[in-house]
C-alpha cells in the first residue's frame, strides 16, 4: 500500500516532531506539531471520507500551538487579545444571520413539532448533564461552572455543517439552531441561575444582555443585510463561512492560552468529562427522538443539535464574567471535542444510508 503523496508533508512533521520531543530542542517541536496538524488538514481537504475533519484536525493545531506557547497568543504589545473574543463572536453570530432567511426561519411553521422537540431536547438534557458531572466530579468551582455553561448555551452553525454530512434534515438543524439561539437571552441565564448559583455568584440581567448584544443583534444584523444585498456580493457568501471558521479557531487560540496553566492541572479530566457530556447528548437525543416517533432523519438531526454546543458563545459569556481562564476552560476544550466526535458521526452515518427512502422526507407531524 502506497503512502499518498499529499500526506508526506504531515509524515515529515510527525517524524520531526517526535525527533525533537526527544531531544534537548524539545520545546521548539510545538511548532513542528502545529504544522503536522496543519499539512493533514490540507490533505484531508482532498479526501471525500476525511474532508470533514479538515477542520477539526487544524482545531488541534491550534491548540497544540496554545499549549506550547501561550506567551505569543495572550498579548500584542499592550493589547491584550481575549479583548477580541466577544467582537469575534459577533462576527460568527452575523455570518450565520447572512446564512439564514427569512424562508429558513418559516420552516417553524412547517415543523413545528419537530423543531420544539429539538429545542426542549437541547435546553434539557445538556443542561442537566453539565449539573450532573459538575457536581460528580470534583473541579474547582469556576471550572464546574464553566462545564454547565457549555450546556446551557444553544447549538451553533456546527451542528447545521453535521447535519449536512450526515445526510440528516438541514432545513430542520437550521430551524433548531435559530430558534435556540433567538431563546438564549432568556434561558441561557435562567438556566445557569438555577443550576450553577451554586457553583458561582450570577447577575441574571448582566448575563441576558451579554447574551443579547452577541447573538441576538448580530443575528438580526446579519438578516437584515442578507436581505439587502443578498445576490449582489457572491464573495461574501463564500467568505463568511471561512471569515468564522478563522473566528472560532483564534477565540480557541486564545483561550488556551489564557488558561493553559489550569487545564495543565485539570486537562485529561476535563477533555473525559466533555467527551461523555458530548456523546450522552447525542445519544439522548437521538433516542428521545425516536421514542417521540421521528424518521431517521429528524433522529439524526435532533441528535446533533442536542448534542453539539456553541461553545464560541460559552467562551465569550465566561469572559464577559470574568472567567476566561477559568470558566472558559470547558467550553474551549468541548469546542475541538464535538467538532472531533460530531464529524465521526457524521461521516459515520452518512455511509450508513437511511431507513427510510428519500420520497418519505419530514414534512411535519
Amino acid at each position: 500500500m502506497t503512502l499518498n503523496k499529499r500526506y508526506i508533508p504531515a509524515l515529515v512533521f510527525l517524524l520531526l516532531f517526535i525527533g525533537l520531543s526527544f531531544s534537548k530542542y524539545a520545546t521548539e517541536g510545538g511548532w513542528a506539531l502545529l504544522l503536522f496538524f496543519i499539512s493533514l488538514g490540507i490533505a484531508f481537504r482532498g479526501s471525500a471520507k476525511l474532508k470533514g475533519f479538515s477542520f477539526t484536525t487544524m482545531i488541534f493545531g491550534v491548540v497544540s500551538a496554545a499549549m506550547y506557547y501561550p506567551q505569543y497568543f495572550l498579548h500584542a504589545g499592550g493589547f491584550k487579545l481575549t479583548a477580541l473574543i466577544v467582537p469575534l463572536l459577533q462576527l460568527i453570530m452575523f455570518g450565520m444571520g447572512c446564512e439564514l432567511s427569512l424562508k429558513d426561519l418559516a420552516t417553524v411553521i412547517k415543523m413545528p413539532k419537530a423543531i420544539a422537540a429539538g429545542v426542549i431536547c437541547h435546553y434539557t438534557v445538556m443542561p442537566l448533564i453539565g449539573f450532573a458531572l459538575a457536581s460528580v466530579f470534583n473541579f474547582p468551582k469556576e471550572i464546574a461552572a464553566g462545564i454547565i455553561l457549555v450546556g446551557c448555551c444553544p447549538s451553533g452553525l456546527a451542528s447545521n455543517v453535521m447535519s449536512y454530512l450526515a445526510k440528516a434534515n438541514l432545513a430542520l438543524s437550521i430551524a433548531v439552531t435559530a430558534v435556540s439561539n433567538l431563546l438564549a437571552p432568556l434561558l441561557t441565564p435562567l438556566l445557569m441561575h438555577l443550576l450553577a448559583g451554586k457553583f458561582i455568584t450570577l447577575d441574571f440581567g448582566a448575563m441576558a444582555w451579554d447574551t443579547t448584544k452577541v447573538v441576538i443583534i448580530p443575528i438580526f444584523a446579519g438578516l437584515l443585510f442578507d436581505y439587502l444585498v443578498k445576490g449582489r456580493l457572491k464573495w461574501l457568501d463564500k467568505l463568511m463561512p471561512l471569515v468564522s471558521m478563522f473566528s472560532i479557531g483564534l477565540i480557541i487560540l486564545i483561550i488556551i492560552s489564557a488558561g493553559r496553566d489550569n487545564l495543565l492541572k485539570v486537562g485529561l479530566l476535563l477533555v473525559a468529562v466533555e467527551l461523555i457530556q458530548n456523546i450522552t447528548g447525542y445519544t439522548l437525543g437521538y433516542w428521545i427522538s425516536r421514542l417521540l416517533g421521528f424518521k431517521e432523519r429528524e433522529c439524526r438531526t435532533i441528535s446533533l443539535e442536542v448534542g453539539m454546543q456553541n461553545s464560541g458563545l460559552a467562551s465569550g459569556l465566561a469572559l464577559l464574567m470574568g472567567g476566561v481562564a477559568t470558566i472558559g476552560l470547558a467550553p474551549a476544550v468541548f469546542g475541538p471535542v464535538m467538532n472531533v466526535s460530531g464529524s465521526s458521526l457524521a461521516t459515520w452515518w452518512h455511509g450508513k444510508g437511511m431507513e427510510e427512502k428519500k420520497a418519505e422526507d419530514y414534512v411535519g407531524i
